[in-house]
């Protein structure tokens, strides 16, 4: 499927650029948030004339995700988890409990869905995680994961 892109996106393309993306990421992602437009002459003319708009909306998101962004950038986020002798822990951390804490440390708001980790958190330890605000902002953090101490 053809679609011009309507904003950047991380890994795809820059705001008016026609890309070729399968079928149901298309439809199902691109299409249905607003993301991108299916290829044709008179789309292709509608953001040609759109483009500055689309631009200006695109450095607006941004300055607001980059303000977000310097809240939490290199900053360490702990956990304190009931674990095992070896010191795994007898679930995992997600994505969800990540910006819970973030949003009660910092008063940030951040999307499960922007949070990338490399490994599971399943450990007691230091890890590093990516949060990708905007194709073009991304903030690291560090999640400590420590046990309960006991009473």
């Amino acid at each position: 499927m053809e679609v011009i892109l309507l904003e950047n996106i991380l890994n795809l393309g820059k705001i008016g650029e026609k890309v070729l993306v399968k079928n149901g990421y298309g439809r199902n992602y691109l299409l249905k948030t607003g993301k991108a437009l299916r290829f044709s002459k008179e789309n292709k003319e509608f953001v040609k004339k759109k483009k500055n708009e689309l631009i200006n909306k695109n450095l607006t998101a941004r300055k607001e995700f980059e303000k977000i962004c310097s809240l939490v950038d290199k900053k360490t986020f702990t956990f304190f988890q009931e674990c095992k002798e070896n010191g795994e822990l007898y679930g995992s951390i997600k994505p969800k409990q990540i910006t819970n804490l973030i949003k009660e440390k910092t008063n940030a708001e951040v999307v499960p869905s922007q949070i990338i980790l490399k490994d599971e958190l399943n450990m007691i330890g230091v890890f590093k995680a990516i949060i990708n605000f905007h194709p073009e902002v991304k903030a690291t953090i560090s999640i400590k994961i420590d046990r309960i101490k006991a009473n």
